[in-house]
């Protein structure tokens, strides 16, 4: 099993001095001495584990170099958790915002760290020997999506944290926006693609909290029990709006046996093993939990998988202009072109 942290990446330092200084009366421990290690996984914004004395907090910065605009707004995901952690305790809890780029070149939060398991591309050898641990833990992902969307959103301040009206037009318009700010090589039929999400656009469902990158390893399970989920992470794209948008990128990250090897991103294929739910099984149990009609899912699942591959777009960009040296980002181009091809032909499919 990968270790949860590791040393920094070079070129990802933190200045340590000036953070304990930064730190010191803000939160407990930071009197003494400050320790910074990293948690190795994600493509996204930067994820550390500081230690300050005897206590632990989770660090999170934006990324290096130039980035999409509006995208990686730490302070606007400290501002979601702050609102979402009390009614939905799987959010963890924020202690302190820091909007001063001189302390570590960058807006950053700490947040609380939560002790658990966070399922990437192999499966941990203690899970692997429990033959229900597959369905245990595919009942757990999926029972706490439908709890995320069962909160009543409008209730203050979450209802502050979206605009539900042309929420799924606007969703459409700016990642096709940001398709093509960020696009290095034609790919057949994205013309055809960007104009069938724009043309047949559902009527939105109920609005809910929508955590807009719900995937298996932005969930931690209960090591002792992997039915419940200790925590959900990475609410930088939280929002208010369509909960089919949820669900549809969902099932573009959970792959299942016989799907094209590019699916999904390639970021794991854990859920394509024996004993795993298939996506069908998700989208039952999800409407029977969650109440929810998911008779027009065919449309997210499209939507869905564009935005993955716009967002694996956006990394590979800032990695051939020399703005991230992160060499996990060299072959995301072919990732790209597998999950446009998987949309273009679903979309081909429903007509």
């Amino acid at each position: 099993m990968a270790p949860e942290v590791a040393p920094i990446r070079a070129g990802e330092e933190i200045d340590v001095r000036a953070l304990a200084e930064y730190l010191r009366g803000k939160v407990e421990g930071a009197v003494r001495d400050v320790r910074v290690e990293q948690f190795p996984g994600g493509h996204s914004n930067l994820t550390y584990l500081v230690r300050a004395g005897d206590h632990e907090y989770v660090l999170r910065r934006p990324p290096l170099g130039p980035v999409a605009p509006k995208a990686h707004d730490m302070a606007r995901e400290f501002r979601v958790l702050e609102a979402v952690h009390p009614v939905f305790p799987p959010a963890p809890r924020v202690y302190l915002l820091c909007e001063d780029p001189a302390v570590i070149g960058a807006t950053f939060f700490l947040m609380e760290r939560r002790q658990g398991a966070v399922l990437r591309r192999d499966m941990p050898a203690e899970f692997a020997r429990d033959s229900a641990f597959p369905r245990k833990a595919s009942e757990g992902f999926i029972d706490c999506l439908s709890q995320l969307h069962s909160i009543d959103v409008a209730r203050q301040p979450l209802a502050g944290l979206g605009r539900p009206e042309g929420f799924l037009e606007r969703q459409v318009r700016g990642w096709t926006e940001r398709w093509l700010r960020a696009k290095t090589e034609e790919i057949q039929g994205m013309d055809s693609l960007i104009a069938w999400l724009s043309d047949r656009l559902p009527a939105s469902a109920r609005p809910a909290l929508v955590h807009n990158d719900f995937k298996l390893d932005n969930i931690m399970l209960d090591p002792r029990n992997p039915a419940r989920v200790e925590a959900v992470l990475d609410w930088e794209m939280a929002t208010v709006g369509d909960p089919l948008v949820d669900l549809g990128c969902t099932l573009c990250y959970w792959t299942q046996a016989g799907d094209p090897e590019m699916r999904g991103g390639s970021l794991s294929g854990i859920t394509a093993m024996p004993g795993w739910y298939t996506r069908a099984e998700l989208v039952r149990r999800y409407a029977e939990k969650a109440g929810r009609d998911v008779s027009g899912l065919g449309y997210y699942e499209v939507f869905g998988l564009f935005k993955l591959g716009v967002i694996l777009q956006q990394i590979y960009f800032r990695y051939i202009r020399g703005q991230t040296r992160d060499e996990r980002f060299s072959d995301f181009h072919l990732r790209v072109r597998g999950l446009m091809r998987a949309a273009v032909e679903l979309a081909e499919r429903l007509g």
